[in-house]
């Protein structure tokens, strides 16, 4: 029998570095940004919308939209340093951003207060991997595509493709045997989770990844700076996913 495919794609990309050591002050979080959308829309609307934007501002769909370079105003987006043309250009990317149908599950840690909270700290990417995954599917358990299974229901739920960045060949190996650990049922509700990693070369042009990419600094920024106007935040809020009325501990989760 083939194998059900899962409707939804979910995009993971970071903000931040996972590593406990020299921790940045300015920056002392690590924030892993889930993007959840259906793959229907992902190719009728949310594709399609950035790349007119890409066509709109560089003439080809070839850029990639890396939340990095646009704050600093470097390589491609050095035009950026006029301050008026950043600003038109950020609503802009704002205002498709909000308009776009995709989900959104945050996982932001403090790694200043998870180091002194455990004397051996768990890596913030494997913690966040496994906070992202559990609620990843919750949601499709919600939305009625998945069920929850148990010991007594062999129940084989659609597979869903959680696509990753490329890292490097010895953080790939560990995220992924991280990942395998997680799906084998080594996570809180102690089931075994249908899930299928891919990782895509930074060169790939994903726009699932550059959107996640340039969602996830701004929900650690607003964590840090919360009396900080943040128009990009206030839309992403309504992004978040929400049980009982409530983002916190769901669409976005903080630890410790």
């Amino acid at each position: 029998m083939a194998t059900r495919l899962s409707e939804y794609l979910v995009f993971v990309d970071e903000s931040g570095s996972p590593s406990m050591g020299n921790i940045d002050p300015e920056y002392p979080l690590f924030v892993l940004a889930f993007l959840i959308v259906k793959k229907a829309d992902y190719v009728s609307t949310v594709t399609p919308a950035i790349q007119q934007f890409k066509f709109k501002h560089f003439g080809h769909d070839q850029i990639i939209l890396h939340e990095r370079e646009i704050r600093r105003d470097s390589g491609s987006f050095s035009f950026l340093k006029n301050p008026v043309l950043k600003q038109s250009f950020l609503d802009e990317l704002t205002d498709i951003i909000k308009d776009l149908p995709f989900h959104l599950v945050c996982v932001v840690i403090n790694k200043d207060e998870h180091k002194k909270q455990y004397v051996n700290p768990a890596n913030p990417y494997h913690l966040g991997l496994e906070f992202g995954l559990e609620r990843v599917k919750a949601f499709l358990i919600q939305e009625g595509e998945w069920m929850d299974t148990d010991s007594s229901r062999a129940i084989v739920n659609p597979s869903l493709h959680i696509i990753v960045e490329k890292r490097g060949n010895a953080e790939d190996n560990e995220l992924e045997l991280e990942f395998r650990r997680i799906c084998d049922g080594e996570n809180y509700s102690r089931e075994k989770l249908n899930f299928e990693i891919i990782f895509a070369d930074k060169k790939s042009n994903s726009v699932g990844l550059q959107i996640a990419d340039l969602v996830a600094r701004p929900v650690g920024v607003s964590i840090l700076k919360p009396t900080q106007s943040n128009r990009a935040v206030e839309v992403l809020k309504h992004k978040l996913l929400k049980r009982g009325g409530k983002v916190e501990g769901w669409g976005l989760k903080r630890f410790p």
